[in-house]
């Protein structure tokens, strides 16, 4: 995505898994009836009804089908270093595995036979709503520098005119790599763009940014939702510690609910068994610690999902350890 403007509301998507002990199925968490094919989908009668307050407040519209990209982090890279090597003592254990494509991904039955074979504790998807930049793979998120991986939506207003001092003050090393501590290191450049804006612009008030975006290295992990702006909101932004079990198709439930596959008009279940996989013996609590972040709620159950509130950050640790804090930035 462009981090210049949006255009008419449209906004990119992105979702996000991470666990320190469960490893989702990606065909489970991205390919079920109730995420990518509805999002992904070139009928336009699926979107045609009007568009909601909420959609406008929060900026989101369902239709958005100019690229995709999606990161699972896999152990192989450590796995087959040599044994005693420097990397096998100081590098991460993780690494990022990446897919992207202009084209519905829907219809790439690599990436389908990549969904059903694949299984990872740290899986990031990214669906793209172009603006200015073209469309080519390479511009799709998530975005990778060695371990870490990172992905957004929203936009950095003034984009052009700010980003000659943008980088001048990167050092070469930042071109590169993510060094030190998440929220400290996401702080910094939240701060450092506002300032930047402040001192370049000669429009006072300049458009405010609206930036939600995750980065992480496969343990640990953070997600900002951040606008800076007194009344206005950024895009919506969910977290759950729940969710997975329910997108799990291990364990009985569905993330579509009654409406699924083992849902009352596709099944011969009792009323108290309406979207439930009655063929799995695995209950809820055996489910490892993990959470979700997600544009949007992924399965049918609000109760599982929170609202991350504006200018908020969201810190997950050891893949299950989440604490939620605030985001400052100058003329707060």
């Amino acid at each position: 995505m462009s981090l210049g403007s949006s255009i008419n509301g449209i906004i990119c998507r992105w979702f996000v898994y991470i666990s320190g002990t469960e490893p989702c199925l990606l065909e489970d968490v991205l390919v079920h009836d109730h995420y990518l094919p509805l999002l992904l989908s070139h009928d336009l009668t699926v979107h045609a009804q009007p568009t909601t307050v909420a959609e406008i407040t929060t900026g989101n519209r369902l239709f958005n089908i100019d690229g995709f990209g999606c990161v699972w982090y896999t152990p192989i890279v450590a796995d087959f270093a040599s044994p005693g090597s420097a990397s096998t003592l100081t590098k991460p254990s993780l690494y990022p595995a990446l897919y992207k494509t202009i084209q519905p991904p829907l219809h790439d039955a690599n990436f389908r036979s990549i969904c059903s074979n694949t299984a990872s504790k740290v899986v990031l998807a990214h669906i793209r709503a172009a603006t200015s930049t073209a469309i080519v793979p390479t511009n799709n998120h998530p975005f990778t520098f060695g371990c870490h991986s990172i992905m957004h939506n929203g936009y950095i207003s003034n984009f052009r005119k700010i980003k000659l001092e943008m980088c001048k003050a990167m050092s070469e090393e930042a071109y590169t790599n993510i060094h030190g501590e998440l929220k400290a290191a996401l702080q910094k450049t939240i701060n450092r763009i506002v300032r930047i804006q402040a001192s370049t612009l000669s429009i006072t008030p300049y458009e405010p940014n609206s930036l939600n975006v995750t980065v992480t290295d496969g343990r640990s992990l953070i997600a900002v939702r951040f606008r800076d702006h007194k009344t206005e909101q950024p895009p919506s932004l969910y977290y759950s510690t729940l969710a997975g079990v329910t997108l799990n198709r291990r364990f009985p439930d569905h993330p579509d609910g009654a409406d699924g596959p083992h849902g009352k008009s596709n099944s011969d279940a009792k009323d108290d068994e309406q979207g439930k996989n009655l063929d799995t013996s695995k209950s809820r609590r055996e489910h490892g610690n993990h959470v979700i972040i997600a544009s949007e709620p992924t399965t049918y159950k609000n109760g599982e999902w929170t609202l991350i509130e504006k200018n908020r950050a969201v810190l997950v640790e050891d893949g299950s350890k989440v604490t939620v804090e605030a985001i400052s930035y100058p003329g707060a």
